[in-house]
Order: structure tokens, then sequence, then C-alpha cells
């Protein structure tokens, strides 16, 4: 599963939504889950983080185990999305 956390203020999430979903309209299945104003939310942000990043955006992939702290690219976003190996 893919899942994408962000926080609704935050200009960095704000940019990599476009990539999102547009990655969405082309088919793939990814949650967005809003952390900042959804506690619910909040708490899945804090297990799946486990102390690696600690803010949004945040990216993960339960199949693959990739996870993307941060703002990054669309290259990198799409093969995250693609469980393909990430390299720093």
């Amino acid at each position: 599963m893919l899942y994408f956390f962000y926080g609704e203020e935050c200009p960095h999430c704000h940019h990599m939504m476009s990539i999102i979903d547009e990655l969405i309209q082309e088919g793939k299945v990814i949650e967005k889950k809003e952390t900042w104003h959804n506690e619910e939310n909040a708490h899945q942000f804090e297990k799946a983080d486990n102390e690696k990043c600690g803010g949004v955006p945040f990216f993960v992939n339960t199949d693959s185990g990739q996870s993307i702290c941060g703002a990054t690219t669309e290259e990198r976003v799409r093969a995250w999305a693609n469980g393909e190996v990430l390299t720093d």
C-alpha cells in the first residue's frame, strides 16, 4: 500500500501533492493522510515514521518497505510508487 502523509499548510507537501495526484490519475492507489489536523492520521504517521523522518511530507510503500522523507523529485516519487529500490 502507498501512503502520502502531509500537512494542510505545508508548502513542501503542496508541491508533492501535485505529483501524487498525477500518479493517482494514472491509476496508482495512494492514500493521502493529512496529519496536522487529523489525530488518527497523525498517529498512523508516527507509527509509519518510527522516528525516521519526524515531519512531512513523508511517503511510505508498505509493499517494498521504501520510504521518502521530505520533498523530492518527481522521478524519485515515481520510483517509490513503483516499488523500485531507492538510493540516496
